[in-house]
């Protein structure tokens, strides 16, 4: 019996041909929490960029890919931090080496150090806000979350080997990387969850299409991936339902007869 579902958002919840989430799903979704289920966001956002979700009431919160995760009245279960020694030695790259636009993701927001058409492509296709440029060694004191890189694969290699070793990095664009502390994926995130509801792993379900997902989708009970998904997050799902456009998360949800 299924006692918990945890979903991404971009390309999962959220359409990026719409950028909402279907009639369907909510109703789908809602249905499942009539039943007792718990639902929980698992995502790379930040909780502040939560949003567009419609009228869904979830149960907590797997935020910038399990750094930071919380109750929906806000009790913290879970967090994980980078070290200043990264981000200095992050910045110290980028000035010395390689030019290229990062952010760091803390509790109030993300900021980068400078915009570029990569930063604004990934800023319109997840309608969100472009973050607000500043000088990012004024934060390195600060709890950072999480750093985007705005790279292609290979650059997003050869720095994460040379300036971010005690990091990793996951994507789900081919122009954009999340990095996080190792050990830090939204498998910490459910695990906490788990802990905090006393669920089983083996009565839990996830949703997910990117690269930042495979780790989820291979770690609950069952793994869906969406039909729009890279084939890398299909090969370790134990289901691949219809895409995000095509009410896929309803479907899955009746095949396997959680709304029966």
């Amino acid at each position: 019996m299924i006692k918990a579902i945890f979903f991404d958002i971009d390309g999962t919840l959220l359409s990026f041909k719409t950028h909402a989430v279907s009639q369907s799903t909510i109703d789908a979704i809602n249905k499942v929490k009539q039943k007792g289920v718990k639902v929980i966001l698992a995502t790379g956002r930040l909780l502040k960029q939560v949003q567009n979700l419609g009228n869904i009431e979830f149960d907590g919160f797997i935020t910038v890919n399990g750094s930071y995760s919380i109750t929906t009245e806000g009790e913290v279960i879970s967090k994980r931090l980078i070290p200043r020694k990264e981000l200095e030695s992050l910045i110290s790259y980028q000035e010395n080496v390689i030019k290229f636009p990062f952010t760091f993701m803390v509790q109030e927001g993300s900021f980068i150090n400078y915009v570029d058409g990569t930063v604004k492509g990934i800023s319109d296709l997840v309608k969100v806000p472009l973050p607000p440029v500043r000088d990012l060694r004024t934060m390195i004191d600060e709890e950072v979350f999480q750093i985007n890189l705005y790279v292609d694969k290979l650059t997003e290699q050869k720095i994460m080997r040379e300036a971010l070793v005690s990091c990793e990095s996951s994507r789900w664009h081919p122009t954009f990387a999340d990095v996080n502390i190792k050990g830090t994926n939204k498998t910490v995130g459910i695990d906490a969850f788990l802990r905090y509801y006393q669920i089983d792993k083996s009565q839990t379900m996830a949703f997910g299409d990117g690269g930042n997902d495979i780790e989820m989708l291979k770690h609950v009970g069952i793994g869906i991936a969406m039909g729009n998904a890279g084939d890398d997050v299909k090969a370790v799902a134990d289901y691949v339902t219809d895409g995000v456009d095509d009410n896929g998360i309803e479907n899955a949800l009746n095949y396997f007869r959680i709304l029966d």
